[in-house]
């Protein structure tokens, strides 16, 4: 993960995550936010890893790298934040 005190890291995840929560509505699901969250998410990381090569045929050879970095890099935000909410759980408790 980034160093989560360099150069704005949480802020600028606090934003991304006020903005999703500004998109839910009556008709809008948390569900459907967290599908173009992710959606949104996917799309920037490719276009960004893209910028980083020559030319597709090197970006193509790469892909499977590329794919894997990103996916421990969510597993490890995903794993830090469901265990967060197991140790503070509140949602449904009375």
């Amino acid at each position: 993960m980034v160093d989560e005190n360099n150069n704005g890291f949480l802020k600028r995840a606090d934003e991304h995550i006020a903005l999703a929560n500004e998109q839910m509505n009556d008709t809008t699901t948390q569900g459907d936010v967290s599908a173009s969250f992710m959606y949104a998410a996917a799309r920037f990381n490719a276009w960004m890893a893209a910028t980083s090569f020559e030319n597709a045929e090197d970006m193509t050879k790469e892909k499977d790298k590329i794919v894997e970095y990103f996916l421990g890099q969510y597993e490890l935000a995903l794993k830090e934040h469901i265990d967060f909410h197991v140790q503070n759980y509140t949602f449904g408790e009375k």
